[in-house]
């Protein structure tokens, strides 16, 4: 990079300096105080000083009348441009950073005497070694205010290692230092080891940060970006691999209008999103619980029924033979007999679900035998799965346990017991660091719970790996 010239900055930049400045009584603290009166603390120089600065500098100002227009102190300025200033590598013959390089003269250091090359230009032996003049400093012009080559009149013809200020450049490197600073750990060696042997375990056995913070957050003493980026620099025995929302979600598909002959579908009449906003505008107090169903793979098979109440996150898990309309009704039905019409009114009073074809028999399923109603059933737009995001989020920790693409066939009712044990005994950030279990406290849900042998796990035993069911 050789720079030869540079213009002076524009004087429109001069208004900076029309500000009044005064000193709080703190040491090396300035405030300035703009023409609407506002006081803006001072503690790092802007890029407007650095353009005041530059223009001091080319209008060959000293480092105190620079300092008295952008309020800083004399020592402020000095160490602005020493460390922010942009170098430019002078010419160095064969590498050699001697400041006489260039016009060096000196033969046969090395006793050589047959030799006719200049030293500089050796091969064979190294001549900073040798000569008693090398000398590797700076220009004297750099050793003294204003640090830097923007007006130095030898500039141009100059072989010598430069400097130069430059506004823009000067409050880049500022910047990038200032963010490098920050990015290193603050913490010793026995601190993360601390903070290391509480939460790597916990992690490993695939617990989710915020559950993690729930329980240890006070032992942990630091904040939970902190920890992700400790995590990030390497500095604990865990990494980004075990942490599962580490990864990029695949981009959203462009909806797709609604055909005629899907709108005109029997079981979606008077059932839609659109009549479920309705609804829910005149009862808000209402709870609702978001229906879907999980695959295991391809085959046919076993599936997951899962019903999840949006305040509480507490989900359930169903486990049924097939996916077929028949067997979802098998479910609610199991379950009205499990706690009684009333209450499954109560559980389950508004269930909102997607146009699966297992969702079909609607009558079936918001009526029992008997013609009792027992629930209200609304249906999702298609392609708008954001509309029960809650639960397509909470899918996430059906998946730490049983890998996509894995058959259900091997599996009971109890092996679901065992997961939803784990899955609701996370603590999650959105309930205050509770987990779905202590924040629900309705009795008709804590009855069905009961009857379906559900219960809380301790913390630190959660278990979202793999590892929890081994078949």
């Amino acid at each position: 990079m050789d720079i030869s010239e540079f213009p002076s900055p524009s004087k429109t930049f001069q208004h900076f300096s029309q500000r009044s400045v005064k000193v709080d009584g703190w040491r090396g603290r300035m405030i300035s105080v703009t023409a609407c009166g506002k006081q803006v603390i001072m503690s790092r120089i802007n890029l407007s000083q650095r353009i005041i600065i530059e223009s001091g500098i080319y209008q060959r100002l000293n480092l105190t009348e620079i300092a008295n227009k952008i309020g800083m102190s004399v020592t402020a300025v000095s160490n602005e441009i020493k460390l922010n200033r942009t170098p430019a590598k002078g010419s160095k013959p064969h590498g050699n950073d001697c400041r006489f390089a260039n016009e060096c003269e000196e033969k046969n250091l090395c006793c050589n005497f047959d030799c006719k090359r200049k030293c500089v230009w050796c091969f064979d032996f190294n001549c900073r070694e040798l000569c008693n003049k090398y000398d590797n400093s700076l220009c004297s012009v750099l050793q003294k205010p204003p640090y830097v080559c923007n007006v130095c009149s030898r500039r141009r013809n100059c072989k010598c290692d430069r400097f130069y200020y430059m506004a823009n450049q000067a409050d880049a490197m500022s910047k990038k230092r200032y963010s490098k600073a920050r990015k290193k750990t603050h913490a010793n060696k026995d601190e993360l080891k601390r903070i290391d042997s509480i939460v790597s375990p916990l992690i490993r056995k695939g617990q989710p940060i915020s559950h993690i913070y729930a329980e240890h957050g006070d032992e942990i003493g630091v904040s939970p970006r902190t920890l992700y980026r400790y995590i990030d620099m390497g500095c604990l025995k865990v990494n980004n691999f075990d942490l599962r929302r580490k990864v990029s979600y695949k981009q959203r598909k462009k909806k797709r209008e609604e055909s005629e002959a899907f709108q005109n579908q029997k079981f979606r009449q008077t059932r839609t999103y659109l009549d479920f906003v309705k609804y829910m505008e005149k009862h808000p107090d209402i709870n609702v619980v978001e229906m879907d169903t999980v695959k295991g793979c391809r085959e046919q098979g076993k599936r997951m029924l899962t019903l999840l109440f949006r305040k509480t996150n507490l989900m359930l898990i169903m486990l049924m033979r097939d996916g077929k309309a028949a067997t979802v009704v098998e479910q609610f039905d199991y379950l009205t007999s499990l706690v009684g019409v009333e209450n499954f009114r109560k559980i389950f009073p508004v269930i909102l679900t997607d146009n699966g074809s297992e969702f079909k028999y609607t009558q079936e399923l918001e009526k029992t035998d008997q013609g009792e109603r027992r629930t209200r059933l609304f249906y999702c737009d298609p392609q708008a799965s954001w509309q029960k995001a809650q639960l397509e989020k909470n899918h996430e920790y059906i998946r730490y346990v049983l890998r996509k693409g894995k058959s259900f066939n091997p599996y009971t009712q109890d092996d679901m017991v065992l997961m939803m044990n784990h899955i609701n005994s996370t603590r999650r950030e959105k309930l205050g660091g509770k987990s779905p279990f202590e924040a629900e406290d309705r009795k008709e849900v804590k009855l069905l719970l009961k009857m379906l042998g559900l219960h809380a796990i301790p913390s630190d035993e959660v278990n979202l790996n793999p590892t929890l069911l081994t078949k």
